[in-house]
């Protein structure tokens, strides 16, 4: 049985009052790990620790701090076997899956700290008057709040520019994925008190967000949590950098490749188990092609079933698998039909199979809600434009994908209210974005130099001509 513990001010410690949780299994929901239940105790030891280390790791040499996270980023890709295996027993993501999202987040990781040595922290330009400099210090200490989907990922991939710019920052993972982190932290050889790591549950997320000394908080969640979030943070006047749920859209036009779309369907859909906030939730296809393309999609589906070369595994836990399965059974109920997968017959452990279903309408759980489960929600347009105004139908805003040929279609897509549109491939980057999520799922711009943006202060200084001496 592991015995994890917080890490606060370079050393490891127990909780204050000796409360622990347990970490399960998703496979088979065994108990392999306790962990402390940090409360306000531990929080506010942490936020001291931070605020003391702060001074001293922004007066360093920018140099100095990229160099350092560097060493970092190598540690923890020497550990990335570990991670992965770690991340598999908590949450039920495939190795191959860990290692592919694990090393996306080292990317940007790495991608940041250079964009760190050529963001414009001092700029000077000279004018008429005088000369205005523009100088942005970094916020001081700042909250970290990661999913348990992708805890190492997502840590990852807002920590750079984070630490970079000077703040120190707190880490509390999910209380459903919290070895993965800890394993992160077994390498951190930043200064004492830089990098600090708070475990527990929504208590200790609750006091982070709401301590009067830090000075953002970057979460990643659900919406209903994200709010409170919001709310706790602005009591104080303090920032907060939000994204969060998603109910992704997909448009799959006529005149498309059926076979090589379908199969980008079923990633987007399946991946992870679809537990992914961009994986594919609301899926608008051509009436045109319909015929040919649900049995691409039922066919694409068996390589990420049990047995196929890119099976998933299970769900998080008992309560995510038993949200999939009320939404199944609930469209069910109103009209649609199972043609692949559906509510697994025996108990086997918290598997949901890859699911597709036809026939969704707009008043289904499925068709409104989240689900973050492998389940592929068809539904049948009659043109592009029906699918473009579904796909605007939505309280969501985080990303979509649209499968077309036709300029004008694609020129229309363009407009969707999201934080990122994939254009004939889910997931396809050059590993450039600068977004903010749109609606209700979050706010706050980050990537690239944006997360510098948000990670700083701007303050202007004015200089005037010699002349304008007094």
């Amino acid at each position: 049985m592991l015995k994890l513990s917080n890490f606060i001010g370079g050393q490891w410690q127990g909780s204050v009052s000796g409360r622990t949780l347990q970490a399960a299994a998703s496979d088979d929901g065994s108990i392999f790990a306790t962990f402390p239940a940090s409360s306000f105790d531990e929080v506010n030891r942490a936020v001291s620790s931070s605020r003391g280390a702060q001074n001293q790791w922004v007066s360093l040499p920018l140099d100095e701090r990229l160099a350092m996270l560097r060493k970092f980023a190598d540690r923890i890709e020497s550990r990335a076997e570990e991670i992965a295996r770690e991340e598999q027993r908590e949450m039920g993501k495939p190795i191959a899956v860990a290692h592919q999202f694990l090393q996306a987040g080292l990317s940007a990781f790495r991608a940041a700290l250079e964009d760190g040595g050529n963001y414009p922290f001092h700029t000077s330009i000279k004018g008429a008057n005088g000369t205005t400099e523009i100088n942005r210090s970094a916020l001081g200490v700042v909250a970290q709040i990661v999913p348990w989907n992708f805890t190492v990922a997502q840590i990852l991939v807002n920590l750079g520019p984070l630490l970079a710019s000077g703040n120190t920052v707190i880490i509390k993972p999910s209380e459903k994925a919290t070895p993965s982190a800890c394993i992160l932290f077994e390498e951190n050889l930043l200064p004492s008190g830089v990098l600090n790591l708070v475990l527990g549950d929504g208590q200790a997320g609750k006091a982070l967000a709401a301590h009067t000394d830090i000075d953002l908080v970057v979460f990643t969640g659900s919406i209903a949590t994200g709010r409170k979030i919001a709310q706790a943070a602005g009591s104080n006047l303090n920032r907060s950098i939000l994204e969060l749920g998603g109910k992704d859209a997909a448009i799959v036009d006529v005149g498309v490749d059926v076979e090589s779309v379908a199969m980008d369907v079923a990633a987007g859909s399946f991946l992870n188990s679809g537990q992914i906030c961009t994986s594919m939730e609301r899926i608008y296809v051509h009436q045109d092609i319909v015929e040919s393309f649900l049995p691409a999609l039922v066919e694409a589906s068996k390589i990420f079933a049990e047995g196929g070369r890119m099976a998933i595994g299970p769900m998080v836990d008992n309560d995510q698998a038993r949200i999939v399965a009320e939404h199944v059974s609930d469209a069910v109920a109103l009209g649609a039909e199972v043609i692949a997968g559906g509510i697994p017959t025996e108990v086997n452990g918290n598997h949901f199979p890859p699911t597709v279903l036809t026939g969704i309408t707009g008043n289904m759980l499925i068709a409104q809600q989240e689900t973050f489960g492998p389940v592929a929600p068809i539904t049948v347009v009659d043109s592009f434009a029906t699918a473009l105004e579904l796909a605007r139908e939505s309280e969501y805003g985080l990303a979509a994908t649209v499968y077309s040929n036709n300029a004008e279609n694609l020129a229309a897509a363009r407009d969707i209210e999201a934080a990122v549109i994939w254009i004939n491939g889910w997931q396809a980057s050059d590993g450039i974005r600068q977004a903010e999520p749109a609606r209700s799922s979050g706010m706050g711009a980050m990537g690239g130099t944006l997360s510098y943006d948000a990670a700083t202060r701007p303050t202007t200084v004015f200089v005037p001509h010699e002349g304008g001496r007094p």
